[in-house]
């Protein structure tokens, strides 16, 4: 019973959406507003293996490497700085450069540096979403439990012990909901990123729609992108409740008790 019903909130809205849709297309005639029966021609027609493999796996490859790349980064330099008082005074100023400057504008900069490969997308996706990670992962380790970093000393904890059974965990929840921002800025920016000087991407075969005029394709596009996010999210959960299972146990007791 209860499967049933959290399948339902589940797919209650997105149902109730897509009928909203249909119900509109319909009665519409503006050719920027595909019906039902168009979307699903141009999503079968368009979407198909040799697309898939052209457009939506290498940009999902490159969208995965950029996460992960971001998630390294992100935790090793955030323990680094939120560690020591003096690195983060140090550093404080230029990581508020950089995380001020949209990674949008950079892509120019990126291409003549770079090039206009994988690793310039790749590059944009990183430049953009490391920053939640790295100033979540800098704010958990400052305020980890000052009982539990004293105690830690008395105990002479130090080193990758410190870092693996003390540190990490007190600031993985702050971690965890850094990466779950990071998300959805690293999807926005795979697409953004395909749009200059690109030849095969989800992004670059959006905007060729668009400029051909294909509206049904392209809002299929927009469509295989919108899955592309929920797997994401999905995918994130299951991985967040595994690794936040002792955080969420004890929520749940504190919340009995």
């Amino acid at each position: 019973m209860r499967f049933v019903k959290d399948f339902l909130y589940i797919i209650g809205l997105p149902a109730l959406l897509l009928i909203g849709w249909v119900v509109w297309s319909a009665q519409s005639d503006s050719f920027f507003v595909p019906t039902w029966e168009q979307m699903t021609n141009a999503f079968a027609n368009t979407w198909t293996w040799t697309r898939m493999t052209t457009d939506v796996f290498p940009s999902v490859g490159r969208l995965v490497v950029g996460i992960l790349v971001s998630i390294i980064l992100g935790i090793v330099v955030g323990l680094l700085v939120g560690s020591f008082r003096w690195l983060r005074q140090l550093m404080e100023p230029t990581m508020e450069f950089f995380r001020a400057v949209p990674p949008v504008v950079l892509i120019p900069v990126f291409m003549l540096l770079i090039g206009i490969g994988d690793d310039m997308k790749i590059a944009v996706i990183v430049l953009g979403a490391v920053w939640p990670i790295l100033l979540n992962t800098i704010e958990g380790v400052r305020s980890m439990d000052e009982v539990l970093s004293d105690t830690s000393h008395t105990y002479r904890v130090a080193g990758a012990a410190r870092v693996r059974y003390l540190i990490l965990p007190s600031a993985m929840p702050q971690i965890m909901a850094g990466i779950r921002q990071s998300l959805s800025i690293a999807l926005i920016l795979m697409v953004i990123s395909e749009m200059f000087a690109s030849s095969a991407g989800l992004g670059y075969t959006i905007i060729q729609f668009q400029r051909s005029f294909a509206i049904p394709e392209m809002w299929s596009g927009i469509v295989v992108l919108g899955l592309i996010g929920v797997i994401m999210s999905f995918i994130f959960q299951i991985v967040e409740r595994k690794v936040l299972a002792w955080y969420h146990g004890q929520r749940e007791m504190e919340n009995a008790g």
